[in-house]
C-alpha cells in the first residue's frame, strides 16, 4: 500500500476509518453503521465500539451485503485513496461465495 504509515509510526487506525479507506464502506458513517449493526471480529474477539483500533496483520471477520468478508490488514493507509491502492493494504481470506444456479 503505498500510502501506508511508515513503522514506528502509528501502530493502530480506529476500525470505521479502516474500513472506509479500503473502500468497504462509502463514508465513515456508513463504516460506523456496519460496525454497530454486524459486529465484526478482529482476531476473533467480538467489536461492539467503531473506535477499536486495527493493527498490521489483525484479521477482521465481519458481513457486507450478506456475505461474509474475512481480511488481513497488510497495510494501515492514511487515505481514501483508488480502489488498486485500497486493496493492496490487505489479504482477502474470505472464503468462496457460492453462487446458487436456478434449476428448471
Amino acid at each position: 500500500c503505498s500510502t501506508a504509515r511508515l513503522a514506528g509510526e502509528i501502530a493502530a487506525l480506529r476500525l470505521d476509518k479502516f474500513l472506509y479507506f479500503a473502500r468497504f464502506a462509502k463514508s465513515r458513517s456508513k463504516a460506523n453503521d456496519l460496525i454497530v449493526a454486524g459486529r465484526p471480529r478482529v482476531d476473533g474477539h467480538p467489536v461492539a465500539s467503531v473506535h477499536s483500533g486495527v493493527a498490521i496483520g489483525n484479521v477482521i471477520s465481519f458481513t457486507l451485503h450478506d456475505h461474509v468478508c474475512i481480511i488481513r490488514v497488510r497495510a494501515l493507509p492514511v487515505r481514501r485513496g483508488p480502489p488498486a491502492e485500497a486493496r493492496a493494504c490487505f489479504d482477502d481470506l474470505s472464503p468462496a461465495q457460492e453462487i446458487d444456479a436456478a434449476t428448471d
